[in-house]
């Protein structure tokens, strides 16, 4: 073959969001943390070509993740990784950090211990410590102990010419979100309303950039609300989500770090305590369970401890190739599949 670059890939889904890790001829990516990883592969050119490469038709696809597995750089931690999607990588998920766990461990490229496995992830949010239940050589289910998660701001008003003027939490679980009470834009969390939701997703999301701005207090790289997720409660007191990702999909999975945020809010109106756990359900209906381990600080304002419990499952392994000659090297995305932002990729 006269391919100029290979990458393995093992294919990976939690809850039913696609998680495809990187695992064999990944790059060396510049930096002295991940951080500084992360923000080099949204700054450099050769960066943001690595992303596209993974993420963008024709070897990519709009559904899902490509997770690059990357040496640690904390001395605690097995394995470094940063999420790429198709508008940038991203600091931190649950979902694509139980389905990194489950690659590790499933592959044996950190050691499974029979009935339990802690497998220590170091990210650009900092450390993630994913206890794995493991029996007959799978992982039956990751509970994931996420980084501290905090409120920006509550009850954020935003005049819109949709829906006239919405509140919304901007809350940090990892990277920053817009939480939005999904009853405001006159909508249910199912299936049937997935393109509806993501379009108000998308157009929320550009109004909240561009009207204020958020930085992590202590990790410059982390910046801007990265998603919008629409919440609700089921009959059964379960939160139902939809995280809406650019340029216009819908999470399959509850989403890890937007239940992070969302619990910090919680907490913060008086309705969450240390010890308690919800279930958070997805707009296919899978679920995760959320706890509150702790309280604590971040820059001295009150911040949480999370935890996130769901489910890994392989399904596949590839091998993705450029052929030098190939026109299309840079990656496309069409907006019949993508969504109508997909004109700015």
């Amino acid at each position: 073959m006269r391919w100029k670059r290979t990458i393995q890939l093992l294919d990976v889904h939690c809850e039913g969001e696609i998680g495809k890790v990187a695992i064999g001829g990944v790059p060396k990516i510049p930096g002295n943390s991940i951080a500084e990883q992360l923000h080099w592969l949204n700054t450099d050119p050769k960066g943001q070509e690595l992303r596209r490469f993974l993420v963008l038709e024709p070897r990519g696809a709009p559904i899902g993740s490509v997770n690059l597995l990357l040496p640690a750089k904390h001395p605690e931690a097995d394995a470094g990784f940063i999420i790429l999607q198709p508008d940038q990588a991203h600091a931190s998920s649950g979902s694509n950090s139980i389905c990194v766990t489950t690659a590790l461990l499933e592959s044996g490229i950190v050691e499974m211990k029979e009935p339990e496995t802690v497998v220590t992830l170091d990210t650009a949010a900092g450390l993630v410590r994913a206890t794995a239940t493991c029996r007959d050589g799978r992982c039956e289910k990751v509970r994931l102990t996420m980084v501290p998660s905090f409120v920006h701001e509550l009850d954020v008003g935003l005049d819109t010419p949709q829906w006239g003027r919405i509140k919304l939490d901007l809350c940090y679980g990892g990277i920053f979100y817009a939480l939005v009470d999904v009853g405001q834009i006159g909508l249910k969390i199912e299936k049937a309303n997935a393109a509806a939701l993501v379009q108000a997703g998308m157009v929320i999301k550009e109004a909240i950039n561009g009207a204020m701005s958020v930085v992590h207090p202590e990790i410059p790289a982390i910046s801007g609300v990265a998603y919008v997720m629409f919440r609700d409660i089921d009959a059964d007191g379960a939160i139902r989500t939809c995280t809406t990702m650019w340029p216009g999909r819908a999470d399959r999975s509850p989403c890890g770090t937007g239940n992070s945020a969302n619990l910090a809010t919680l907490h913060a109106r008086g309705k969450a305590k240390v010890g308690d756990v919800f279930k958070s359900r997805s707009i296919i209906g899978s679920e995760f369970e959320v706890g509150l381990q702790a309280e604590t600080e971040v820059a001295g304002r009150p911040a949480i401890i999370p935890t996130i419990t769901g489910r890994g499952f392989t399904f596949g392994l590839s091998q993705v190739a450029l052929d030098p000659f190939d026109p299309m090297a840079e990656g496309f995305a069409m907006t019949d599949v993508w969504g109508p932002s997909a004109g700015d990729i």
